[in-house]
């Protein structure tokens, strides 16, 4: 009798063992990895992760120093400029304020056809710029031509303009307004959260252009990286209480002095950025900009096909569509379902939720990856 007992024991011991070792290793609904093909923060490899993982070290030491050094120049090298680079340990609204703070003094022309391109105005507001908006309805492309005609009746000091519009999936022709801006005295500033290391930009027709690391650059969230040209940097001398944190010209002496930042930066992300750009460069930014391109390609024929886009025709983003709910659909079921099979879509964005949803096709995500995410929708949709 003893013997069973102990053979008993024994057996239900081990099976709890490995009961519990099973809950352990196989991941549950909530522990599921999620494939994103949201609109940021966007999918983030498994070997740019690891690079947060290395020890952290001194952010004054000379390790930092060389660290910074060599993301500043990969960064001017990846995008063909001699421009000044300054990395923050910030998002994109960051930037937003900062370019604001650095370039104007007070007035300023926003230009909006989106959720973000407000966002901006109202920075700009709450920074006591004399700020004017010029609307257009969501779904619109900034057109050249009003450009003109606003700076032919008014001086402003600057032009902000929304490159691309991720809550609406709008790209607007930044080449034009560029040199009507400039043709007009005026800097122009350019938001490029959503398109920046992913669309084709020439960042030297840009007098500020900035983008966080969460989207096209296919990083983490915590830094924002921001392009500033000579005209801007002079203009930053002249501006009057720009700020500590987001002072350009603070940004540029430290780094020509040390190689390093004023404030204590993410160390472990700029580990990270420093990996990211070796990959970039090696790619290069054309092949890059053609497989958004590709992406971006597959995705608008599926939305045209099965509903509609939302985006005005002839201005679509390279590296997020917007797609008109035109089937009234469910988007949270639609999105629930897909959860369960590993992969994340987006609702619309304010007002345009359930009216719309958004599949990012940016950073480093592949036409394979979005072949397996449209299949997957399909599959849901037709059951």
């Amino acid at each position: 009798m003893l013997k069973f007992f102990k053979f008993f024991y024994n057996v239900s011991y081990n099976y709890f063992r490995i009961l519990i070792s099973l809950l352990i290793i196989i991941p549950s609904g909530d522990n599921m990895h999620l494939k994103l093909f949201i609109p940021g923060p966007t999918e983030v490899r498994e070997d740019v992760l690891k690079m947060l993982s290395k020890p952290v070290i001194g952010h004054r030491s000379k390790d930092m120093s060389d660290l910074y050094e060599r993301i500043h120049n990969n960064l001017q090298k990846f995008f063909n400029t001699n421009y000044e680079v300054e990395v923050f340990t910030t998002s994109g609204t960051g930037l937003m304020e900062g370019s604001i703070r650095n370039v104007v003094q007070s007035k300023i022309l926003n230009l909006i056809n989106g959720s973000f391109s407000d966002r901006w105005y109202k920075i700009a507001l709450a920074n006591g710029k004399d700020a004017k908006a010029f609307e257009y309805e969501w779904g619109k492309a900034v057109k050249p031509g009003d450009v003109e005609n606003l700076l032919e009746k008014e001086k402003f000091e600057a032009v902000a303009l929304t490159h691309n519009e991720t809550s609406t999936g709008v790209r607007s022709p930044f080449d034009e307004i560029s040199k009507i801006a400039h043709d007009h005295d005026a800097l122009l500033i350019v938001d490029a959260v959503s398109s920046l290391a992913g669309d084709l930009i020439d960042v030297n027709k840009a007098d500020v252009i900035f983008a966080p690391t969460q989207k096209s650059f296919a990083l983490p969230p915590g830094l924002a990286i921001a392009f500033i040209s000579p005209a801007a940097m002079e203009k930053a001398k002249t501006v009057k209480d720009r700020g500590y944190f987001f002072d350009f010209i603070a940004m540029h002496d430290y780094y020509v002095e040390k190689k390093q930042i004023p404030a204590t930066p993410a160390v472990s992300l700029f580990y990270a950025l420093d990996y990211q750009l070796e990959k970039m460069l090696k790619e290069g930014m054309e092949q890059r900009y053609n497989r958004h391109k590709e992406m971006a390609r597959m995705v608008q024929d599926w939305a045209k096909k099965n509903f509609d886009l939302f985006a005005e025709p002839g201005y679509e983003s390279v590296t997020v569509t917007t797609v008109k709910n035109t089937k009234n659909i469910n988007v949270e079921n639609l999105r629930k379902e897909l959860r369960a099979r590993g992969m994340e879509i987006s609702n619309g964005y304010g007002k345009l939720k359930e009216k719309t949803f958004r599949i990012a096709h940016m950073g480093d995500l592949t036409p394979a990856e979005i072949k397996e995410l449209l299949d997957t929708m399909d599959e849901i949709l037709n059951r």
